[in-house]
C-alpha cells in the first residue's frame, strides 16, 4: 500500500513537471523566444499559453515589447560650426520589434542595446550640430534637428531590431564661459535692429505728415477757390438785382447810394468831416432840414 502511494505521488510529481517544463504563458508585454541548445528555434509574438519540449531540450526567455527610454543622466558636449560648446540633454524612446535580431545582436541584454544606442545618438548628435550655428540649434532648426537624428539612428538601428520611436532634445545651452558674450552680442544686435526700426518710423511719420499737410493745402485752396466762385456769383447776382431795381427809379437808387455813403463815413460818433457846405455829398443832408 505504502509502495503505491509512493508512485502516486512520484507520478504527480512527474506530470506537474511536464506541465511546468512544457507550458508557458506569452503576455501582451513580452516576445518569447524559444532555444534548443542555445540555437533559436522560433520567436512567438501573439500572446497566450505555449507548448515547448522539456528542459533542458528547450528553453524560452521573454523580451519586453514595450516602449523604454533612455535619458541620460548627464549634459554632453558639442561643437557647433561656429565652433562654440553647447551642453545638450537628451532622450531617446525605442522599443524592440524584432527579437531574432535583437538577440543575435546583443545577446538579450537590454543594458548592451541601451549603451550602443546611446552611441548612435550622440554620434547623430555631433554630425547634425556641427553642419548648424547656434542659432539654428536653438530656434529657428531645433525641430529639424530632432528629426534629423531620429531618421539617422532609426537607419543604424534597423539592422539590430529595434525601432527608434522618438528624439528629443530637452535642453539646449551654452557654456557658462560664452554665455555672457553671446547675450551681449545678440542684445547688441536687437538694439541695432530696433533703432534701425525706429529710423524707419520717424521717416515713415514726416513722409505721411507732409503729405496731409500738402493734401490739406490742396483742400483749402480748392476750397478758397469755390468759396470766391460763388462769392462772385452772388456778387454778381446782387448787382443784376441792385441794377434791376435801380433802373426802375434812379432817384430813388441815387439816394440809396448816399445812405450807403453816409453809412460808411459815420461809422463812429467820433468821425468827423471838414467840407464845404455846397458838397454835393451833404445835398440829401440839406433837404432833411
Amino acid at each position: 500500500m505504502n509502495q503505491r502511494i509512493v508512485s502516486i505521488v512520484i507520478g504527480l510529481f512527474a506530470i506537474i513537471y511536464l506541465l511546468t517544463s512544457t507550458l508557458f504563458v506569452v503576455d501582451q508585454r513580452h516576445f518569447a523566444v524559444v532555444f534548443a541548445f542555445g540555437e533559436i528555434k522560433r520567436v512567438i509574438e501573439e500572446p497566450g499559453l505555449n507548448i515547448k519540449l522539456p528542459s533542458p531540450l528547450q528553453n524560452v526567455q521573454f523580451f519586453d515589447r514595450r516602449i523604454m527610454t533612455i535619458d541620460n543622466p548627464e549634459a554632453e558636449r558639442f561643437i557647433t560650426s561656429e565652433k562654440k560648446n553647447l551642453l545638450v540633454d537628451s532622450f531617446v524612446k525605442w522599443r524592440i520589434v524584432e527579437p531574432r535580431k535583437f538577440f543575435i545582436s546583443f545577446k538579450g541584454d537590454e543594458r548592451l542595446a541601451q549603451d550602443r544606442l546611446s552611441q548612435l545618438v550622440k554620434s547623430a548628435l555631433n554630425e547634425e550640430f556641427t553642419k548648424r550655428t547656434v542659432r539654428e540649434l536653438i530656434s529657428e532648426q531645433r525641430e529639424q534637428v530632432m528629426q534629423g537624428i531620429k531618421k539617422k539612428v532609426a537607419d543604424d538601428s534597423a539592422d539590430i531590431g529595434i525601432e527608434i520611436v522618438d528624439v528629443r532634445l530637452k535642453r539646449v545651452d551654452l557654456l557658462a564661459e560664452i554665455s555672457d558674450s553671446v547675450y551681449r552680442r545678440m542684445e547688441a544686435e536687437r538694439k541695432r535692429v530696433a533703432n534701425e526700426l525706429r529710423s524707419t518710423g520717424a521717416a515713415e511719420s514726416e513722409k505721411i505728415r507732409a503729405d496731409a499737410e500738402r493734401q490739406r493745402d490742396i483742400i483749402l485752396a480748392e476750397a478758397y477757390r469755390e468759396a470766391q466762385k460763388i462769392k462772385g456769383q452772388g456778387d454778381a447776382r446782387a448787382n443784376a438785382i441792385y441794377s434791376e431795381a435801380f433802373g426802375r427809379d434812379a432817384q430813388f437808387a441815387e439816394f440809396y447810394r448816399s445812405l450807403e455813403a453816409y453809412r460808411g463815413t459815420f461809422k463812429d460818433k467820433k468821425d468827423m468831416m471838414v467840407m464845404d457846405s455846397s458838397s454835393d455829398f451833404l445835398r440829401f443832408l440839406k433837404k432833411s432840414k
